[in-house]
Formats: structure tokens, sequence, C-alpha cells
């Protein structure tokens, strides 16, 4: 079976979506023949096979007006490559690559499609029609929650799998750093210091600039507590000003992106995912996993994942961030911890992961 491996674009901000795409393919079977290619530019991490880097317009790609008048000429060219490698399968990230590669199928009655998509997305009526255009048999659609699953199921009317990733928790453990190896990394304190963390892009729907507020309110009588901020993008610059202007120099770290970011989590005492909105939140069982514990938005793919043993808190309130924040400690961390991994039941959602992949590839 040939797969063709569909994606936007590579780089750091795509990181996640790669890290689902490989864990997806990884599942595909040992007859199994893949190739990655990228709409647009960047680099690939999981490199097992070469990746192909289609340069395509970002206007053409999003339909803007006189370049959509390109959008044939592109879907010409992936045609005939999807035909020089003979096809079976293509996996596409979510509906922007979908709207290129869907009406492919139309003219090549051998080609299979899955569509797996990462987060919220605004359907437009194109979209709608595309979707339920084509049958059952030759188009699966996925997504990464079950909240998220049924959200598209009910806007599409059409049967939407879902795929809730997960790590395989053997190997994810067994590559994590120790605490004062991580902290090394992140060129953090070694003293002991309580460590808060965050993960993820600096980006408005992250709630980064929220923490900082709530870290200057909720701290600030324990100057023995830190916070770290792993992950890059365009607020960099304003939560460092902000950092500055509440004087919180040398207790707030923003750490920038680290390629081993999954080796890294225990460093942290307490992980906080202060998100307004997520498609699954991957950093929330990657600190269950690793023995931190968990501090998040009240969003429903968040209670999906840790159940009762979530520690929730409502989206957008400084203040109750900043009570939570003035009551973490390290005995306190170590019970929450041990809670939140029996709600997440990691192995269980391998397993659950591993056959979804296969359903979604292999029909």
């Amino acid at each position: 079976m040939n797969i063709v491996n569909i994606m936007w674009a590579g780089g750091s901000p795509y990181i996640s979506i790669h890290n689902v795409h490989h864990q997806v393919l990884t599942h595909a079977g040992p007859d199994a023949s893949i190739s990655n290619w990228l709409l647009r530019e960047g680099e690939l991490r999981h490199g097992q096979c070469a990746t192909r880097e289609w340069r395509m317009p970002q206007r053409a790609l999003k339909s803007k007006p006189v370049w959509r008048l390109l959008r044939p000429w592109l879907r010409l060219r992936m045609q005939r490559a999807l035909q020089d490698v003979d096809a079976d399968v293509v996996l596409l990230d979510g509906i922007g690559v979908a709207r290129l590669v869907l009406p492919l199928l139309h003219r090549m009655p051998t080609l299979r499609a899955s569509v797996l998509f990462h987060a919220c997305t605004e359907l437009n009526s194109a979209d709608k029609l595309l979707l339920r255009g084509l049958p059952a048999q030759r188009l699966r659609l996925a997504a990464v929650s079950q909240t998220l699953a049924c959200t598209l199921q009910s806007d599409l009317g059409r049967p939407v799998q879902a795929l809730r990733v997960a790590f395989d928790p053997q190997v994810f453990r067994r590559e994590l750093l120790s605490r004062e190896q991580a902290r090394a990394v992140l060129e953090l304190p070694q003293d002991g210091r309580l460590l808060l963390g965050a993960v993820g892009r600096l980006v408005e729907s992250k709630g980064f600039e929220l923490l900082i507020e709530a870290f200057a309110a909720g701290a600030s009588t324990r100057p023995e507590v830190q916070l770290a901020i792993v992950g890059e993008g365009p607020l960099y610059a304003r939560l460092q000003a902000r950092i500055e202007a509440l004087g919180l120099v040398g207790r707030v770290h923003l750490c920038g992106y680290h390629d081993q970011l999954q080796q890294l989590y225990r460093a942290f005492d307490w992980l906080m995912v202060p998100s307004r909105a997520e498609g699954l939140g991957l950093v929330v069982q990657e600190a269950v996993i690793a023995d931190v514990a968990v501090v998040c938005s009240d969003l429903p793919v968040f209670r999906e994942q840790l159940q009762a043993g979530g520690y929730y808190l409502p989206v957008g309130s400084v203040e109750r961030w900043a009570q939570a924040i003035g009551r973490c400690d390290s005995a306190n961390a170590q019970a929450m911890a041990a809670m939140q991994r029996q709600a997440l039941a990691p192995d269980a959602a391998w397993q659950a992961f591993c056959d979804g992949s296969q359903r979604l590839l292999r029909g």
C-alpha cells in the first residue's frame, strides 16, 4: 500500500501536527510505503523517507481572488505526482489541504483519502459540500479528540472517527531527562525552587499573557516559585515586555523552542495550561505521563482526557489562576500527578490510538 502524507507546511509552528501524523503512520503496516509532502516549505522532523516541498503560493491555497485561477494547474501537477507514486491512500492535514486534494478523487477513482482534523475548524458551505460529496468508502474523516469529532459530525452530518492522539507511555518515559538534566537544558536554576511550566506557541489562544499576570499576583509573596514558558511565536516581544514591566525578570523565563521538548517535562513541578481553545492539547498527556501535575483551563477537550482527575480553572480568569498558583506546592503536586495518571489511563489510550490509526489508513 502506497500512502502519501500531505501536510500544509513544516517547521516548528507545525511540529505537533507532524508528531501526530508520524504517530498515525507508524501503524500503517509492514507493507506500507510512505511519502511525505509539504504544500509549502519547511523542515519535517520525522525523516524516515524523503520529503517533497511543493512551495505552493499561500494565496492560491487560501483561494484568494485571482490567485484562485492557479488551482487547476496546481491540482494537475499533484494528480500527475500521485499517479507517478501509484498512491493508494492520501492522509491529509485538515481542511486547508483537503480543499486542494479532495477534488482529485473524482479524477482518480482508485484513490482513497483520510482527513485528520487537529483543531476547531470553521467550515464554509463549499467545505461542507466537498466533504459530503464523496462516499464513506473513499473518504474517511477523523479528529484528534472525541470532543472535536462530535462537533464536526454534527456540522457535517456524516461519521467522524474520534482518534484521540496518545503516546506509547513506555517509550515516552524511557526518553525523559531527569529533573536536573532538563533544567540544565532549559538553562534554569538548579537550586530546588518550585518551578511552574507552560509549553506551546506564543500566540493568543494559549493564554500565556494571562498566566504571567496571574503569576505576578499569585506568587508575589513566594520568591521561591518560578515560571518557565517553553515555545516561540509572535507574542515573544510582548510577553517579555510584560515580564519586565511587572518586575518578574529572573523569575519568569521565556525559554524559546527546544527540539527535545518531550524529554524536558520533569523540569517542572506543575504544568500550567491556560488555553482559551484547543483541538486536543497534547501537552496535558505529555505532562501526565511524565508524572507532572497539570492545572488547565476548563475546556471539554481537557475534561475528555483527565475526567474527574483534572484541576480545572475558568478560561481567562486571572483571579482564579492567581489563587491556584498561590496554592501550588511540591506535596500537592505528587498527589495530583498520581490521580491524573490514573484518570488518563495512558496504556489503554495508547492501544485505542493504535487500533484507530489502522482503521483510518486501511479501512
